[in-house]
Protein backbone atom coordinates (compact mmCIF):
# COMPACT_ATOMS: atom_id res chain seq x y z
CA UNK A 1 0.00 0.00 0.00
CA UNK A 2 1.11 3.65 -0.77
CA UNK A 3 2.93 5.61 1.53
CA UNK A 4 0.06 8.34 3.34
CA UNK A 5 1.82 11.13 2.51
CA UNK A 6 2.89 10.32 -0.64
CA UNK A 7 1.37 12.48 -3.41
CA UNK A 8 -0.57 11.86 -6.04
CA UNK A 9 0.49 13.55 -9.32
CA UNK A 10 -0.84 13.93 -12.34
CA UNK A 11 1.44 12.85 -14.98
CA UNK A 12 1.54 13.00 -19.07
CA UNK A 13 2.61 9.61 -20.55
CA UNK A 14 4.80 9.91 -23.36
CA UNK A 15 2.54 7.87 -25.71
CA UNK A 16 -0.64 8.18 -26.72
CA UNK A 17 -4.17 6.35 -26.91
CA UNK A 18 -5.03 4.16 -30.51
CA UNK A 19 -6.94 7.38 -31.20
CA UNK A 20 -4.43 9.63 -30.72
CA UNK A 21 -5.30 11.54 -27.41
CA UNK A 22 -3.01 11.65 -24.84
CA UNK A 23 -2.59 9.38 -21.89
CA UNK A 24 -2.21 10.05 -17.98
CA UNK A 25 -1.10 8.55 -14.56
CA UNK A 26 -2.05 9.38 -11.34
CA UNK A 27 0.21 8.36 -8.93
CA UNK A 28 3.16 9.32 -6.88
CA UNK A 29 5.68 8.11 -9.53
CA UNK A 30 6.85 5.16 -8.21
CA UNK A 31 4.97 2.55 -10.09
CA UNK A 32 5.98 0.29 -12.93
CA UNK A 33 3.78 2.28 -15.71
CA UNK A 34 6.11 5.33 -14.30
CA UNK A 35 9.17 3.44 -14.52
CA UNK A 36 8.31 2.14 -18.04
CA UNK A 37 7.68 6.21 -18.79
CA UNK A 38 11.08 7.04 -17.49
CA UNK A 39 12.68 4.62 -19.56
CA UNK A 40 10.31 5.92 -22.76
CA UNK A 41 10.82 9.51 -22.12
CA UNK A 42 15.12 8.79 -22.20
CA UNK A 43 14.66 7.05 -25.09
CA UNK A 44 12.94 9.46 -27.08
CA UNK A 45 15.35 12.16 -25.46
CA UNK A 46 18.29 9.89 -26.75
CA UNK A 47 16.96 9.48 -30.10
CA UNK A 48 16.85 13.03 -30.50
CA UNK A 49 20.15 13.59 -29.79
CA UNK A 50 21.32 11.33 -32.50
CA UNK A 51 18.37 12.61 -34.71
CA UNK A 52 20.00 16.09 -34.27
CA UNK A 53 23.66 15.01 -35.32
CA UNK A 54 22.31 12.85 -38.39
CA UNK A 55 20.61 15.92 -39.27
CA UNK A 56 23.47 18.26 -38.88
CA UNK A 57 25.97 16.22 -41.09
CA UNK A 58 23.13 15.79 -44.13
CA UNK A 59 23.49 19.68 -43.59
CA UNK A 60 26.96 20.01 -43.85
CA UNK A 61 27.29 17.49 -46.83
CA UNK A 62 25.35 19.67 -48.65
CA UNK A 63 24.79 16.68 -50.93
CA UNK A 64 21.35 15.82 -49.74
CA UNK A 65 18.58 15.19 -52.01
CA UNK A 66 14.96 16.49 -51.87
CA UNK A 67 13.97 12.91 -50.56
CA UNK A 68 16.99 12.64 -48.07
CA UNK A 69 15.56 16.52 -46.74
CA UNK A 70 11.90 15.50 -46.73
CA UNK A 71 12.64 12.34 -44.99
CA UNK A 72 14.88 14.10 -42.35
CA UNK A 73 11.96 16.99 -41.62
CA UNK A 74 9.57 14.06 -41.27
CA UNK A 75 11.94 12.29 -38.47
CA UNK A 76 12.78 15.70 -36.92
CA UNK A 77 8.91 16.70 -36.43
CA UNK A 78 8.26 13.59 -34.88
CA UNK A 79 11.16 14.13 -32.76
CA UNK A 80 10.40 17.11 -31.61
CA UNK A 81 6.60 16.34 -30.54
CA UNK A 82 8.06 13.46 -28.52
CA UNK A 83 10.55 16.10 -26.82
CA UNK A 84 7.86 19.01 -26.25
CA UNK A 85 5.43 15.73 -24.48
CA UNK A 86 8.72 15.21 -22.41
CA UNK A 87 9.24 19.00 -21.19
CA UNK A 88 5.38 19.16 -20.98
CA UNK A 89 5.32 16.41 -18.52
CA UNK A 90 8.10 17.57 -16.52
CA UNK A 91 7.06 20.99 -16.34
CA UNK A 92 3.53 19.74 -15.00
CA UNK A 93 5.12 17.46 -12.68
CA UNK A 94 7.77 20.12 -11.60
CA UNK A 95 4.72 22.25 -10.93
CA UNK A 96 2.79 20.07 -9.24
CA UNK A 97 5.36 19.28 -6.66
CA UNK A 98 5.43 23.21 -6.27
CA UNK A 99 9.01 24.40 -7.78
CA UNK A 100 8.82 27.54 -9.21
CA UNK A 101 8.97 27.35 -12.99
CA UNK A 102 8.82 30.32 -14.33
CA UNK A 103 6.68 31.58 -17.59
CA UNK A 104 8.51 32.63 -20.63
CA UNK A 105 8.65 35.83 -21.75
CA UNK A 106 5.29 35.81 -24.15
CA UNK A 107 2.87 34.03 -21.55
CA UNK A 108 2.85 30.59 -23.52
CA UNK A 109 4.27 28.82 -20.43
CA UNK A 110 6.66 27.44 -18.23
CA UNK A 111 10.20 27.75 -19.50
CA UNK A 112 12.54 25.26 -17.90
CA UNK A 113 15.80 25.19 -16.56
CA UNK A 114 18.17 22.60 -19.18
CA UNK A 115 18.81 20.60 -16.79
CA UNK A 116 14.89 19.05 -16.03
CA UNK A 117 15.11 17.33 -19.34
CA UNK A 118 17.63 14.53 -18.28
Amino acid sequence: MPNATARALVRLLPWTSADGKPCFLVGDGAGYVSRIADQMEAEQLSSAADLIDEACQVLDARTWTPGELHLLAVELTASLADVRRVAESRGGRLAALGHDVPDDADGEGPRLPAEAFG
